[in-house]
């Protein structure tokens, strides 16, 4: 059968839902929030539920031994954080659209910074599944199975960069309240400050991210609730 001119006209719709450039803002605000949401509950069972409870620092034999009677949830978590980068360009795309009327470049940015970030945690999680191979010499393993919490740390530092971008934006936005960008900006300086401290400091451990995220997790209730009310076209 032909297609009409009529036909030809219409916009295709898997286009337009996979085009995010095209989002209405409630359709982007909507996305954003439901995709972080979904990333901090894979992301808490991932580092807390599996990788934490697995690898003990500076212990290859218990490590090893932990590992191989549970490989499944070692496997669960690094699927886990496998999602979590995926959403996490989602949500770079989301922002992008959502706060690109108050700055095309700024928001370009901090969609472009979350990306490569993205990448970067792939790279991380990527050492798992390599140090799980090697566990047959432990002494081996572990280094490697050390070395994912480390690159994740450190590349948490471009994320952070992305906060703070995104927290300026917010505050400029006029339809955020401005407390949600203030929250945000000292979020993303937490994660700043973990990454020098991991880059610069022998022995340090990730420390400030985990008392500022408060405004991560304001802003996908703000996502959710009043990004609603945003206008559907």
């Amino acid at each position: 059968m032909t297609p009409t001119a009529l036909d030809t006209a219409k916009p295709d719709v898997s286009q337009r839902s996979i085009n995010f450039t095209t989002w209405s803002p409630r359709t982007a605000a909507i996305v954003a929030g439901v995709s972080l949401a979904v990333m901090a509950v894979l992301g808490g069972f991932g580092n807390f539920g599996a990788f934490v409870p697995l690898i003990t620092p500076g212990d290859a034999v218990q490590t090893a031994h932990d590992i191989s009677g549970a490989p499944f949830l070692l496997f669960a978590g690094i699927v886990s954080f496998f999602i979590v980068a995926i959403l996490d360009v989602v949500v770079a795309g989301a922002l992008y659209t959502l706060f690109r009327p108050v700055s095309r470049r700024i928001s370009a940015a901090a969609a472009w910074t979350r990306t490569v970030y993205a990448v970067l945690l792939v790279v991380a999680t990527s050492q798992l599944v390599i140090g799980f191979s090697l566990l047959g010499d432990p002494e081996a393993a572990l280094p490697v199975l050390e070395s994912f919490n480390k690159i994740w740390v450190i590349s948490l530092g471009l994320f952070g960069f992305s906060l703070l971008l995104v927290g300026y934006l917010a505050f400029r936005s006029g339809f955020v309240p401005k407390v949600f960008g203030i929250l945000l900006a000292i979020a993303g300086i937490g994660y700043l400050a973990d990454a020098g401290g991991m880059l610069f400091i022998p022995d340090f451990s990730a420390l400030f991210a985990q008392f500022m995220f408060v405004g991560e997790v304001a802003i996908i209730f703000w996502l959710l609730i009043k990004g609603r009310r945003l206008p559907a076209n």
